[in-house]
């Protein structure tokens, strides 16, 4: 499976436990590039929310649906960083513009003090 940094897919996060996400979530690709074209089988994401007053959090991207394909407006939670199998980015979406992963890069940089 050929995947991109920037790219939204739903997956199948399965049951919560305490505050991990779960359930059937949009994600946003975060890994490089160059790791996602290797033969390691997952991918590093971050989970989408609807949730849209958590875009007030620090570090936290909003997302129109008009730039994602999704049915509603998302937030980038990047306290809610994830590593996946591959096979579990069930369904593509689209790709989020370079303007926003610019946010979601400062986003990741603050809350991983890079």
């Amino acid at each position: 499976m050929v995947i991109r940094r920037g790219e939204v897919y739903w997956t199948d996060l399965e049951t919560p436990t305490g505050s991990r996400p779960a359930k059937r979530r949009p994600v946003l690709v975060v890994q490089s590039d160059p790791f996602n074209d290797s033969e390691l089988a997952t991918a590093i994401v971050v989970v989408l929310t609807s949730a849209t007053s958590l875009a007030a959090m620090p570090g936290n991207v909003f997302l129109p649906a008009s730039s994602t394909g999704l049915p509603k407006d998302s937030v980038v939670n990047v306290t809610a960083l994830i590593t996946i199998n591959k096979e579990d980015l069930a369904e593509y979406v689209d790709c989020v513009p370079v303007y926003l992963m610019s946010d979601v890069d400062e986003g990741l940089r603050r809350v991983l003090a890079l």
